[in-house]
């Protein structure tokens, strides 16, 4: 144990991060359980209804896609607080736990830049969706297109946390802590 205030405020930020991290990814895990929960309903209805009572409700296939669709962005960001995202370790495997940390915090940076990109470029998509309009709903399609930057964002945040978190505590992202061989 170490009284050197560089140190110490070095763990404190990283735990504090890790903190938020696993504050933020909560609410989204609710947030998709309630989605798939509504999901499951809505299907359920729409089978019911067409298959039982022979009453097409037209509705709820766009309604189930539309809520599949903000369910697995959404998690997307949950998967990354998890650091369980998808992964191809057989040649991180074969790397040192110090060149696998290296590897590990590259690909991070790379995957916030491609989610930067991927959300910005949601963002004028959401707009462009706010002249479209859904094919049963009278709705625009700015909701369901919202879930591209929505998502993307949540993942940059996840991201900085977590980099932060495994940077600061000197901890390896969970699909590279495997020891050198």
């Amino acid at each position: 144990m170490t009284n050197n205030p560089e140190v110490l405020r070095s763990k404190h930020l990283g735990e504090t991060a890790g903190a938020l991290s696993a504050g933020l990814n909560k609410w989204v895990e609710w947030l998709c359980a309630a989605l798939l929960a509504v999901m499951i309903i809505d299907v359920g209805v729409g089978a019911f209804g067409r298959y039982l009572i022979e009453l097409p409700v037209t509705w709820s296939e766009e309604l189930a896609r539309y809520l599949m669709i903000w369910a697995a962005l959404l998690a997307v960001s949950c998967g990354v607080a998890r650091r369980e995202h998808v992964a191809v370790t057989a040649l991180l495997d074969k790397l040192s736990k110090n060149a696998r940390r290296q590897a590990g915090m590259a690909i991070d940076v790379l995957g916030f830049a491609f989610f930067a990109f991927l959300g910005y470029f949601g963002i004028d998509m959401t707009a462009q969706g706010a002249t479209q309009y859904a094919t049963i709903f009278e709705m625009t399609m700015w909701l369901p297109f919202a879930a591209v930057p929505v998502s993307s964002a949540l993942v940059c945040v996840q991201l900085v946390l977590t980099g932060i978190r495994d940077f600061t505590l000197g901890t390896a992202p969970a699909t590279l802590v495997k020891e050198a061989q």
